[in-house]
């Protein structure tokens, strides 16, 4: 049994999230969420939540609730690209500097383990 939970358009890099997910991919939902909740990144936060509502969303998926949290681990994680916003920043000499600030859609697939 398995569940998914998304997050889209996080203000920030998919290169700094991507960072996260690998360090999940694979691991037990307790230990996942032990990793993040005590992570100094930025993104961290955003990605315990979509975990926590992973593990909510099969919860509320299995009429029978007979699943174990120490069961279910995080089958995938991947970030994928969200849309660009473009700025300009003046620069010198009648210059103009185009900064790119990007976003990125969060997915988390929680499974259990038998």
């Amino acid at each position: 049994m398995e569940a998914k939970a998304t997050h889209k358009y996080i203000p920030s890099s998919p290169r700094k999230m991507r960072l996260l997910t690998d360090l999940i991919k694979g691991e037990s939902v307790d230990k996942a969420i032990e990793v993040l909740h005590f992570n100094k990144k930025h993104g961290a936060k955003i990605a315990e939540k979509v975990l926590r509502s992973a593990v909510s969303n099969l919860f509320n998926k299995n009429d029978e609730n007979n699943v174990d949290v120490s069961e279910l681990y995080v089958k995938e994680a991947y970030v994928n690209q969200g849309p660009t916003l473009r700025r300009i920043l003046p620069a010198p000499m009648g210059r103009a500097y185009r900064i790119r600030k990007r976003s990125n859609h969060l997915t988390i697939v929680v499974a259990t383990k038998s």
